[in-house]
């Protein structure tokens, strides 16, 4: 994939992390000789660092913790794999075997908070270094988590009638179960605006009432607030699908023809990823979608000028990029499952996406052997790893002696 941003009309900074990777690797070396180990304590025990006062102890923490991992284990940190919400615990030889970062939730289940808490703990027990475990817990149509534990959520459509006060204490009760169920980072807000007059006729948002609004400014507005109320409530949060989903009508899922032609790098519809990257959203989600406007020859998880240059340089995110679903999605069919994860990785993006489970070994293989064959891509990696266990510190789920 050509990750250069040549030719593309416009001119980027030269990507911070080429440098800062290298500094961190060299940096951490100092730290190989721990013996400390990160253990994953039962959700409700630690609340994520959030003082300015704990930064420095947990900037220590992920530094030291980063230190420990060769680069097979730095490069399990970039993958979170699907599973079944049914049987979490049944990825827990993938998850050890692999050093996964994270773990996807899939499906629909109406089991009790307790009952998940015990296939999440199963989960964390198999890994050296605790995983982020995340659902897609919006409302409406998709809400993982259901029964008696988690009541029904209204759409987002629903939600933006709201004032923000009710907006922000239904929330947080949300997120409230959700980390009690052992859950760290929810897979919301969506923050694309889809506009009244596409309204259902946008299949991925628009179709389930999935938008806040039908303006940036309304949408930003509900973001901001619900970043803050989820967090707040101690899960972690995803702005999705940046740059936005919001003008197609094709869904990534199960068409590769999902085009945006209007987003530009000045686009009002980036109004609510910036709201939510300013409330201090952990995470963003970058789409499979084109935007040919942005780059005319990548999709936004491939992109360069997009993850790289609009997310990380013209917005400024300092936090987690994931992919959209990078196994199963109809959007990434023509490249090889291995190089998924590599463009994505090589982009900017920190933690891959797959729902599909065997997809752990192949985008293992294939990260692990090109980091292994180009000092640059190995700097990535390890810039990427410290992206993940940084959220990871945020979630409360690194252990590092005082």
């Amino acid at each position: 994939m050509d990750v250069t941003t040549a030719g593309r009309g416009r001119s980027w900074r030269r990507p911070a992390w080429v440098v800062l990777a290298l500094v961190v690797a060299v940096a951490v070396t100092a730290c190989t000789g721990s013996s400390a180990s990160p253990n994953w304590v039962p959700p409700g025990s630690a609340a994520p660092a959030r003082s300015a006062a704990a930064a420095p102890a947990a900037g220590d923490c992920v530094s030291a913790t980063l230190g420990r991992l060769d680069l097979p284990g730095r490069v399990g940190q970039l993958l979170m794999v699907g599973t079944p919400i049914a049987n979490p615990g049944g990825l827990a030889d993938t998850v050890r075997r692999y050093r996964l970062g994270g773990v996807f939730l899939a499906g629909r289940t109406t089991a009790s908070a307790a009952t998940l808490r015990q296939g999440i703990h199963a989960l964390q027990n198999a890994a050296a270094i605790p995983v982020q475990v995340a659902v897609d817990q919006e409302g409406g149509e998709v809400q993982t988590l259901q029964g008696n534990d988690f009541p029904p959520i209204p759409t987002a459509v629903v939600q933006g009638r709201w004032d923000a006060a009710t907006l922000h204490s239904r929330t947080a009760d949300w997120a409230h179960r959700l980390a009690g169920a052992g859950i760290t980072l929810d897979l919301a807000p969506v923050a694309d605006t889809v506009a009244a007059e596409l309204g259902k006729a946008n299949p991925p948002i628009g179709a389930f009432d999935r938008q806040y609004g039908a303006t940036p400014d309304a949408v930003a507005q509900d973001i901001g607030t619900v970043v803050g109320a989820a967090q707040g409530a101690g899960v972690l949060t995803t702005l999705k699908h940046f740059p936005g989903l919001g003008r197609v009508r094709a869904n990534t899922d199960t068409s590769d023809r999902a085009v945006d032609a209007v987003s530009t790098v000045d686009d009002p519809n980036l109004k609510p990823f910036a709201a939510g990257i300013q409330a201090g959203s952990a995470a963003v989600m970058v789409s499979l979608a084109s935007y040919p406007r942005l780059d005319a020859k990548a999709i936004a998880a491939f992109s360069a000028p997009i993850v790289t240059g609009l997310l990380r340089q013209k917005l400024g995110y300092t936090g987690l990029v994931m992919s959209d679903d990078l196994g199963a999605a109809a959007a990434v069919e023509a490249v090889p499952v291995g190089q998924r994860a590599v463009r994505f990785i090589q982009a900017g993006g920190d933690l891959a996406l797959t729902i599909r489970p065997a997809d752990a070994a192949v985008m293992s293989a294939a990260l692990l052997s090109a980091a292994q064959s180009s000092a640059t891509f190995q700097a990535r990696v390890t810039d990427a790893a410290t992206h993940v266990l940084r959220s990871k510190a945020r979630a409360g789920l690194l252990r590092c002696p005082s």
